[in-house]
């Protein structure tokens, strides 16, 4: 899983710097080609020359400092990468990383590589609490960075707590998961929507739904924890995005489509949990609509229907549904089931208690193309997407997980 594997080490200024020296080693007695980017603060703690000895690569320091044959030192390391690390990931660093700055190598390098990367926080306890450090931490997950949780226990200042850097033999442990991830879904692309879109009528007001978008968040966490390769696109919520997704944001239902239909063809599954309105405004008022005496007409077009799009042009992909009924359930669920071309539908009652909108349980029917029909009881949202995925699992694999 690592032999020869192209392996870019960014070292920053903190006092974990010289754990950086044993992954070099273990990754390179493992068969991985290291190169190692560090930082100005990182050579006050430790000399190039000893990450030098345990690579056979010249460690890189400088973005105008090209070793023989490398025109751009950041684009040559960002092409190559297989994989990078940013080891000790100080607040600083992360800072820059989660706004794009770029004022060294290291970042340089970061903000043009294509490959995954994995944060490594190493700081002292009341840094690592302290709420900027943790929204920042937030937002690079969101943009798809991989952060490995830092280990509790006594620091080099004296304090004890959460913030000590991550033992190297887990770290290891990630670095062959993402190379080889684990579970039945492992080597899938799945795309999941969640949410409900937002169709503007003015700058202030638009038309929703109630949707919170839990089952969706739940699909795709249970997803990546199957291994696959999930592409999150996600109408506005109140929720964080599940480590490991890659998070695409919109809010209307035709930015849905257009992000959707970007992402079809390079993946193996969808399952279309988003609550997508399927009208908007036909007029967007510029300004804020002033309140009057008279009452207020708004002419509704309707949305184009993104599941039956994907159904028409399916190919190798298996096509998932949902379906919010208040009444007449089955016989609703199974004409979807007929016209989107799906392979089979989530159907659920949203006026049953425990199975509405915002809540952390669903009650659900599984409808087929064949018209069997599966009645789950209640269960915990995260319990039915695993469900979901098994599912999946049957008709992509013809096993169970």
């Amino acid at each position: 899983m690592i032999k020869g594997k192209f392996v870019v080490i960014g070292v920053t200024g903190g006092i974990a710097a010289h754990r950086a020296l044993d992954l070099t080693s273990t990754l390179v007695k493992a068969g991985a080609e290291v190169h190692v980017i560090m930082t100005h603060g990182a050579r006050e703690f430790i000399g190039p020359l000893a990450f030098e000895a345990l690579s056979g690569n010249r460690v890189h320091v400088d973005t105008f400092s090209a070793p023989p044959g490398w025109r751009f030192p950041h684009l040559e390391l960002a092409r190559k990468a297989d994989i990078a690390l940013v080891m000790p990931a100080t607040a600083n660093i992360m800072a820059k990383i989660a706004y794009g700055m770029a004022d060294d190598l290291l970042t340089t390098s970061i903000l043009a590589m294509t490959c995954p990367v994995l944060v490594c926080p190493a700081m002292n306890v009341y840094m690592y609490r302290n709420s900027v450090v943790q929204e920042n931490i937030k937002r690079l997950r969101k943009l798809g960075f991989v952060l490995v949780e830092p280990d509790v226990g006594r620091q080099a200042c004296g304090d004890e707590g959460p913030g000590r850097l991550a033992a190297v033999e887990d770290i290891v442990k990630l670095i062959k998961k993402v190379f080889e991830p684990e579970g039945d879904l492992a080597g899938s692309q799945v795309l999941v929507t969640a949410g409900g879109t937002r169709e503007p009528i003015d700058p202030v007001r638009y038309i929703s739904n109630r949707s919170s978008g839990k089952m969706g968040y739940a699909l795709a966490a249970a997803a990546v924890n199957r291994g696959a390769v999930v592409h999150l696109v996600t109408a506005p919520t109140c929720l964080e995005p599940p480590d490991g997704v890659k998070t695409y944001h919109v809010k209307t239902a035709l930015e849905m489509l257009r992000e959707v239909m970007n992402l079809y063809q390079q993946v193996d599954v969808v399952v279309k949990a988003a609550a997508v309105a399927d009208y908007r405004p036909k007029m967007v008022s510029k300004q804020k609509i002033k309140k009057n005496d008279s009452g207020l007409i708004i002419e509704l077009e309707k949305n184009a229907d993104i599941l039956f799009e994907l159904g028409q042009q399916k190919k190798h992909q298996i096509l998932v549904g949902f379906a919010a009924e208040t009444e007449d359930l089955i016989n609703n669920a199974q004409q979807k089931v007929a016209k989107k071309n799906l392979d089979f539908l989530v159907a659920n009652d949203v006026t049953q208690p425990g199975a509405g909108f915002g809540t952390d349980t669903n009650i659900a029917k599984l409808v087929f193309p064949d018209r069997r029909i599966e009645s789950l009881p209640m269960m915990d949202k995260l319990e039915l997407a695993d469900r979901i995925w098994d599912e999946v699992v049957k008709l992509r694999y013809g096993k169970t997980k």
